[in-house]
């Protein structure tokens, strides 16, 4: 069963893309980080996209271009040269099978460096952005309702631990994260041609602010679509052109940290 409203398509996890990302030059798959059905579905769509370039939001470019057909080939050594089990990601086991899926194409990271996030955070937010600034909508304020939404998010992504005046930093760190994917994303389909397909959080993928519309700012003659992935006990928040579903992650308490 399909539900749709506006350009919002809810689709059980069973049921394959079908046309929703035919003639795409970009292709967004969101993610909940923790949860491996949402990187198994990943896989699945990357195998039928068949895209020319992968940018995956955990990788410094750095870190991209160390990959190579023969290296994903090896899951032990592809996450050794990448490093990627002392990142703080997830178990490498979870996104190695997208890997695996298209191991001919090309890699883009889109990662931001700490000390470039520690640099943005006391500089401003464009500080360290490989882009233009201006082009990609950074430097353009967010709209005052957008921007409490964001704050309010953030601060329930930190279990309503972090101090108020941290906030606004906070949502100027994600947006930088934004233009990145939205970069490397360009620079994939200028090197490249189409399809492009982004690994990212389903908070980067959203259609209505998060990398899409900064995509879109710098060249909106590419057409961009979106998957978002939530669990069976709700959707993700934001507009994409697809939502799928799956069995939540076992994560347990994710404030007992804060606590």
């Amino acid at each position: 069963m399909r539900y749709a409203l506006g350009f919002l398509i809810f689709a059980p996890t069973a049921l394959v893309a079908g046309g929703v990302f035919d003639g795409a030059d970009v292709v967004f798959l969101g993610e909940l980080h923790d949860n491996p059905a949402h990187h198994l579905r990943q896989a699945e769509l990357v195998v039928e996209l068949q895209p020319t370039a992968l940018v995956f939001e955990m990788l410094t470019q750095a870190q991209a271009d160390l990959v190579t057909p023969d290296l994903v080939a090896d899951e032990a050594a592809l996450e050794a040269a990448l490093g990627w089990n002392a990142s703080g990601w997830p178990d490498f086991s979870m996104y190695y099978p997208i890997f695996a899926a298209a191991p001919e194409a090309a890699y883009f990271g889109a990662a931001v460096p700490r000390e470039v996030a520690r640099a943005a955070m006391a500089e401003g937010v464009h500080t360290g952005f490989r882009g233009d600034a201006e082009v990609y909508g950074l430097t353009t304020p967010l709209p005052a309702d957008q921007q409490s939404e964001r704050e309010a998010l953030q601060l329930a992504a930190h279990c309503d631990a972090m101090p108020e005046e941290m906030l606004p930093v906070m949502v100027d760190i994600q947006r930088l994260r934004d233009a990145e994917l939205a970069y490397s994303a360009v620079q994939a389909f200028e090197a490249q041609g189409g399809p492009v397909v982004v690994i990212t959080g389903n908070g980067h993928a959203r259609m209505d602010w998060g990398a899409p519309v900064y995509l879109m700012a710098a060249a909106p003659a590419l057409r961009v679509r979106s998957l978002g992935q939530g669990e069976d006990d709700g959707a993700p928040s934001g507009l994409f052109d697809l939502v799928e579903s799956a069995p939540p992650a076992d994560r347990g308490d994710p404030c007992a940290a804060f606590r």
